[in-house]
């Protein structure tokens, strides 16, 4: 018998997660495309970090950061009285982080395939920086936004390391679909958890799919080449 509510955390996470990633992904690839600063190479490099790290190490860091004795967890827990290890924040969180890079590449290799002349033209013709990225930057990359989104919210979706580090496996509470399924096969209970891998597997798959149909309909204008 499925139980709903791992389904249910597992879809809120990961809107809410694609939220602050779409917001941040942004901003980081328009920052990281429209200015040259020291250091500018290492920052990208940290930005793609957890992409290549293993989650549980992302979860590690995240975990000594947030946790009762960390900077972040020790100032909630001694100035605001809370704390977010081990509660569903912690999984946004967690999702958050592991989801970003997917948003940034994607956005970055966007905004890299905006010719600047038309950006150009749109000062010339008196528009603001801020109105040149609303009206030309971003309808020009919308298909590699779009991509984005739908990679950020899949790869959210099925976050697990990172989440058992800082949100624990709690049912009802912090329990999503991938910690449903790891904990069900521990329990030997094989056919919930082949049940929960068939629902979160035909997500993805379905998002991935409406992904590729849309770009083939668009004229393949939704490529997310050079994502990597």
């Amino acid at each position: 018998m499925i139980e709903w509510q791992p389904v249910l955390l597992s879809v809120k996470v990961a809107l809410v997660a694609l939220i602050f990633v779409f917001i941040f992904g942004v901003a980081a690839a328009y920052m990281m495309r429209t200015f040259e600063f020291p250091g500018k190479s290492a920052l990208e490099a940290f930005f793609a970090l957890p992409l290549v790290l293993p989650p549980v190490v992302t979860g590690f860091v995240l975990l000594l950061l947030i946790g009762k004795q960390g900077p972040i967890g020790r100032f909630l827990s001694e100035n605001l009285h809370t704390q977010i290890i081990f509660t569903p924040y912690a999984a946004i969180l967690a999702a958050t982080v592991v989801a970003f890079p997917l948003m940034y590449q994607s956005t970055k290799a966007a905004f890299q395939g905006v010719d600047h002349n038309l950006e150009d033209a749109a000062r010339t013709l008196g528009a603001g920086n801020w109105r040149v990225f609303w009206t030309v930057t971003i309808p020009l990359s919308w298909p590699g936004l779009v991509a984005g989104v739908v990679l950020s919210f899949a790869r959210a979706l099925g976050e697990f390391g990172a989440t058992i580090m800082v949100a624990g496996n709690i049912p009802g509470k912090t329990q999503t679909i991938p910690l449903a399924i790891y904990f069900a096969a521990e329990s030997n209970n094989l056919t919930l958890a082949g049940a929960y891998v068939l629902m979160i597997s035909g997500i993805t798959f379905f998002l991935i799919l409406w992904l590729n149909v849309w770009s083939k309909a668009r004229g393949g204008k939704s490529s997310i080449k050079g994502l990597f």
